[in-house]
């Protein structure tokens, strides 16, 4: 029954937080700015409801956005200002279309009499955001704000999630308007039927040598938990794509491995070799399959059963032999209590495969440097929280994390798919706001910390404790292992001089400690969680141990062999 409370006159910038609460948001993630300062203004009347953080950076806050949006499934609201302030944001936005993840950005805009005179700091967002997200609007009439706002949490977490951009004209949102609510959004999915699930059973039934692949975003608790336990039942090998691996418990008997950037050489034969991919929710994209060579489209040799939300995905590299568009929850339930009758076929290549995932897990045996973080890793794995969250930089130090330590839900892996630097303290940062009760670990390199680590003072401003681990070797090291292996020793634009990590920490009020050896760090992590502070832990990595699979040394011989 429709309300008969009469409507009251608000501003504009009032009708955009009410909105907001409408919808379901609860904080947002911002760097202030005059362009905005009505939104501002009506979030001060409803701080009881609505938490509003001040990051130190417009990237920071974006990605703090997109990391609220991974963790949550709920659109992460970032508020920006005019020009400077969208261009220093945009980075989140492109990580949420990568990562499919629900976002709105909300950009304060010059006054629409100002418009197109390239006024101060002046931009056209349509033009600017328009391959980056999935919806780009500006609002200029008053209005139709509660419409507008309504669609873009509807577009931002219906089909394949990602974010929305919005402009908001500062003199729209100082006019005062009677406009009714919208109703809470509700998303639209495309839910896996009975024939679906017949279907794809049908056809990987079929196969010898079969590979489950998970990924994307979109996986709940309750679906990983049922995908696993139709893995299990039908002795089917699971992997995931690149920094999903909290898509199943990496405890079950069922899962092999990630394909990222720690991939371990045996599964990327195994992919090679298998007759049929069930892929669910992953995009197949570049690094998932190694440059697009471990499946060569348009046809993969495999056959491919590939199952997404979003059905415009489905055949854009690769043609597969069955598609269906439907969302990860429906269809893990449908296939939980599936039985294909294959599985004493199949259980055998599933152990070797479960069997070479833990032997590359293993901890490294040469111990041939004073840290090692392989081994460092491997002896507090078992010991760490089931819930924890890891949040994952761009960089090679992360393939430590990605291929030693452990994940499975109700832990998560929160890590940018698109190679974003700068991402993972300010992911941290959110992760720890929004779940204060869990242990969160952020894992940087001594470049990305570089970019966004101030975003530790707005942790100590809020009462935030994630604990970042800070790999410095003093180089860009990713950088350096792709220059050393098509121009060995020709250094060029890598090298970093550092300054002290501690001391910088420890004026933003954080604990931080300094870490040389493999073991002073099972210690130093125990006390920076017994800290109650964020925390930084300083871990000063030999720059020729490069990645968590290969050395300079290694690297500079194979590039002189091959000419």
């Amino acid at each position: 029954m429709p309300d008969s409370t009469p409507l009251q006159p608000r501003t504009a910038g009032k009708v955009v937080v009410d909105q907001l609460l409408i919808h379901g948001a609860t904080c947002a993630f911002c760097v202030p700015g005059e362009s905005y300062l009505e939104v501002l203004d009506a979030i001060h009347d409803v701080s009881d409801r609505f938490s509003l953080y001040n990051a130190r950076h417009e990237a920071g806050a974006a990605d703090m956005a997109e990391a609220y949006g991974k963790l949550t499934g709920q659109p992460g609201i970032c508020m920006v200002t005019r020009g400077p302030g969208a261009c220093h944001a945009s980075i989140g936005v492109h990580i949420a279309q990568q990562d499919s993840t629900p976002m709105i950005l909300l950009i304060g805009q010059v006054g629409r009499d100002m418009m197109d005179r390239e006024a101060f700091q002046e931009v056209d967002y349509r033009q600017m955001f328009g391959p980056l997200a999935k919806w780009v609007a500006q609002i200029d009439c008053a209005e139709r704000v509660p419409e507008y706002l309504a669609r873009a949490f509807r577009v931002a977490t219906s089909g394949r999630p990602g974010p929305v951009v919005l402009a908001l004209p500062e003199d729209m949102l100082t006019e005062t308007v009677t406009v009714p609510d919208a109703r809470p959004y509700q998303a639209t999915q495309a839910a896996a039927t009975e024939a679906d699930i017949d279907a794809i059973c049908a056809l990987l039934a079929k196969a010898e040598r079969p590979l489950v692949m998970l990924g994307g975003s979109g996986w709940s608790d309750q679906s990983a938990r049922d995908i696993q336990r139709f893995a299990e039942a039908n002795g089917l090998p699971v992997c995931t794509s690149f920094r999903r691996q909290d898509a199943i418990d990496n405890l079950s008997s069922a899962y092999v491995g990630e394909f990222g950037t720690a991939v371990s050489p045996t599964i990327v034969k195994r992919i090679t070799d298998a007759d049929m991919l069930l892929v669910l929710g992953a995009r197949l994209g570049e690094m998932t399959t190694r440059g697009y060579t471990t499946l060569t489209p348009p046809q993969s040799q495999q056959r491919l059963i590939h199952v997404l939300p979003d059905a415009d995905e489905i055949g854009r590299v690769y043609g597969p032999d069955l598609g269906v568009c439907a969302d990860m929850d429906s269809v893990a339930a449908g296939l939980a209590t599936r039985d294909l009758g294959r599985k004493q076929a199949w259980a055998e290549r599933a152990s070797a495969m479960r069997d070479e995932y833990l032997a590359d897990t293993e901890p490294p045996g040469d111990n041939q440097w004073q840290l090692d973080m392989g081994r460092a890793f491997c002896a507090i794995r078992d010991d760490l929280p089931k819930d924890m969250i890891i949040t994952l930089d761009a960089g090679n130090h992360t393939g430590w994390a990605q291929r030693f330590l452990r994940f499975g839900r109700p832990g998560r892996e929160v890590g940018s798919t698109c190679g974003a630097m700068g991402y993972a303290v300010p992911a941290a940062v959110a992760a720890s706001l929004q779940h204060p009760d869990r242990l969160v670990l952020g894992m940087v390199g001594d470049g990305g910390f570089q970019m966004s680590g101030m975003e530790l003072a707005m942790a100590a401003q809020y009462g935030a404790t994630p604990i970042i681990l800070l790999f410095n070797n003093g180089i860009y090291g990713t950088i350096r292992m792709h220059q050393e292996r098509d121009h060995p020793r020709r250094l060029s634009g890598t090298t970093l001089i550092n300054q002290d990590f501690c001391r910088l920490a420890e004026g933003m009020g954080c604990h931080a400690e300094r870490v040389t050896r493999t073991d002073e760090f099972a210690p130093a992590l125990e006390r920076a969680r017994a800290s109650g502070k964020p925390a930084v832990i300083e871990l000063v990595t030999d720059p020729e141990q490069i990645s968590s699979r290969t050395t300079i040394t290694k690297l500079r011989e194979q590039a002189e062999k091959r000419r």
